[in-house]
């Protein structure tokens, strides 16, 4: 064990004691115990206990606990401090240029226990409105939580969709005489994947060559060469399988369906390895085309074998933004500034849905606030016509189930989008309860990022999702597919469920900012791997259908 790995406990301490609030002398002391061990000339584990002693910068303190650490490999007083700390809150300690005091107010006041919250935090530009931080900051943190998810290894589709098309790209401009093309999880747009996968047809000795002098690549083959690994620090594994030309097709079928869906149709079907195309071997078995994201169960074959595989859902079918945020809450924009960019991008009408009172860490809506923004609402409304902005809340769903503010509120809202925001550590009991209330709600419209959680930060709190989407149905409420990337909140494995009981979706982008508008394109790519149609989908509906809908559901619901 080195000077620098023992300096590192005391760095820890020092840190941890700051974060609690501890003696801050105490934590000065183990600071400044850091700085003497790595400038010590020389190496602490050579020393006898005498001569730790008499060694200038290290007191007889710290050099009982240098004992320790030689010893057990473990300091007890920094064992006790760490388990005192959510495991969330250390990762977010890693975070370059956020120190001990900034991360106390992230955690304890703020709320925010993990990496993946934090960051979703910033997404919001709640962090830069927050007493003691700033955009620069803001922006900093972002930079420095890209940087260590890249050295991680694991990764959202939203993250590495992008970087997969350019190595295709470039590949493609490089080769141009070769196909490439991706296949595995990110051709299935699977929502979390470890790597990049590709499909080519030219020589595997090739591609080795074009990379030979790249500094830091690692190479593995495996299968005899016939599939190669690439491993570049702070980048994604890139996972390369070689074919002949004429088997191109049918080992981007195979490498592009989950082993559940393969094994089913190599049971059932023939697979010709010199087949034509993807719609080739679909069709010399009888079957309708099944797309891509939906290969993933057995019993979409049997949809394909009665052509009931749908017409899924795109971007263009999608007509408004339901969910967004303004200034008024914690959004970047004007309202006008929203609804203008929403105008530009062909959109039929805005649903403004800023966070309610509970919230107020986001700046949430009391009262008074709510029916001063509804004038503004209604000015602007004559100003953009037939553009329209619908007065909507993201009302929090409470502790007992009850929503952010009394019916009297509630009803002069045009719809309610209602989500749980606080106390997310639920037992599956409580979070029933909790959203089976809120579901019962007779304001209640839009049920918000049903589950909670944040991709590969957070898991959602326990629910039983048949009896929520039954609940749902009973009540008329629409279920929310949350398009921030690191949502995608109904799971798609769930939606098709929703589908036979007769709810209706909604691809929200839930939208912070200007740029947020465009995370309908991860919800519909979610969506897409449930089955959902336009006619299914809520923020499809034209502006003509979204207010009849509005009304039919107040007729049915309030009265």
């Amino acid at each position: 064990m080195t000077n620098y790995d023992i300096a590192d406990y005391f760095t820890m301490l020092s840190k941890l004691m700051d974060l609690h609030g501890e003696d801050s002398f105490k934590s000065k002391s183990y600071s400044i115990a850091a700085y003497n061990i790595e400038k010590l000339p020389s190496e602490l584990v050579l020393m006898t206990d005498a001569e730790m002693h008499n060694t200038k910068g290290i007191g007889a303190s710290t050099a009982k606990k240098i004992r320790e650490i030689l010893d057990t490999g473990k300091l007890a007083v920094l064992e006790e401090m760490i388990q005192r700390t959510p495991s969330g809150v250390l990762e977010i300690m890693q975070v370059k240029g956020l120190g001990p005091k900034k991360v106390a107010v992230i955690w304890k006041e703020m709320g925010i226990e993990s990496i993946g919250e934090l960051e979703y935090a910033c997404h919001e530009n709640r962090l830069a409105s927050f007493k003691g931080f700033g955009q620069k900051t803001q922006e900093a943190v972002l930079q420095n939580i890209a940087f260590i998810r890249n050295s991680q290894g694991f990764h959202l589709w939203s993250e590495i969709a992008v970087i997969a098309n350019d190595w295709v790209m470039k590949l493609k401009g490089s080769f141009p005489q070769y196909q490439f093309v991706l296949t595995g999880a990110v051709r299935r747009q699977m929502e979390v994947l470890a790597q990049i996968e590709i499909l080519s047809d030219m020589p595997e000795g090739m591609l080795l060559k074009y990379w030979q002098n790249v500094p830091s690549l690692k190479v593995e083959e495996q299968e005899q060469g016939r599939v190669v690994l690439l491993q570049i620090p702070d980048a994604p594994t890139v996972k390369f399988y070689f074919v002949k030309k004429e088997q191109f097709h049918s080992e981007l079928f195979r490498s592009s369906c989950s082993a559940i869906f393969l094994e089913a149709f190599t049971r059932q079907y023939q697979l010709d390895e010199n087949s034509l195309s993807e719609e080739d071997i679909f069709a010399k078995n009888k079957l309708q085309f099944i797309p891509v994201p939906m290969r993933e169960t057995a019993e979409i074959l049997q949809r394909a074998a009665t052509n009931n595989v749908p017409e899924l859902i795109v971007t263009k079918d999608i007509k408004a933004i339901i969910h967004s945020h303004s200034k008024w809450s914690d959004g970047q924009e004007t309202i006008e500034t929203m609804a203008k960019h929403a105008i530009d991008k062909g959109f039929e009408y805005l649903v403004l849905s800023d966070h309610s009172q509970a919230a107020f860490y986001a700046n949430g809506l009391t009262p008074e606030r709510i029916a001063a923004q509804h004038e503004e609402i209604d000015v602007l409304n004559e100003q953009l016509k037939p553009f329209k902005i619908f007065k909507s809340i993201e009302a929090d769903i409470l502790n007992d189930g009850s929503l952010d503010y009394d019916h009297s509120v509630l009803a002069t809202f045009d719809l309610v989008i209602a989500s749980v925001h606080s106390n997310l550590k639920m037992t599956e009991e409580k979070a029933m309860q909790r959203l089976l209330k809120a579901i019962q709600n007779p304001y209640t419209t839009i049920l918000g990022h049903m589950t909670g959680r944040l991709l590969l930060s957070r898991e959602g709190y326990p629910l039983d999702h048949k009896m929520i989407i039954d609940a749902c149905a009973d009540h008329g409420v629409v279920i929310e597919i949350n398009a921030h990337p690191r949502r995608l909140d109904i799971d798609w494995r769930w939606i098709d469920y929703a589908l036979t009981k007769g709810v209706l979706l909604s691809i929200d982008p839930d939208a912070h900012s200007l740029s947020g508008y465009d995370d309908i394109y991860y919800g519909c790519m979610a969506a897409q791997k449930g089955g959902l149609t336009p006619a299914h989908n809520l923020s499809s509906f034209s502006l003509v259908d979204f207010e009849a809908f509005l009304n039919k559901r107040k007729t049915n619901y309030l009265h």
